[in-house]
């Protein structure tokens, strides 16, 4: 499947330094998210891995964050999740 336009880039800069993402979308009214979020696997320190990769490419992280979902009243995960505030990698 295709990469989001708007998220393309970041998903790959994570890939390339072993972040193994899963999947993105680059946010907005139409999409999954509000804002540009990728999730990604890893243990407890993947987030901080991944939070120093992006601070490394001045990426505009607004959260890292260790995520459950719920179906069937049943917790499923967790999995980390990094939202952006725009993007625009500029814009950081």
């Amino acid at each position: 499947m295709e990469l989001d336009p708007g998220i393309r880039q970041y998903v790959l800069i994570l890939r390339s330094q072993g972040i193994e993402t899963f999947e993105s979308c680059q946010g907005g009214a139409t999409h999954t998210f509000p804002e540009p979020t990728i999730k990604f696997h890893g243990n407890h320190g993947e987030g901080f891995k991944a939070l120093a990769v992006a601070m490394t490419y001045h990426l505009p992280v607004l959260s890292v964050r260790l995520v459950w979902d719920f179906y069937d009243g049943f917790p499923h995960g967790p999995w980390w999740e990094m939202t952006f505030r725009t993007t625009d990698l500029g814009a950081s």
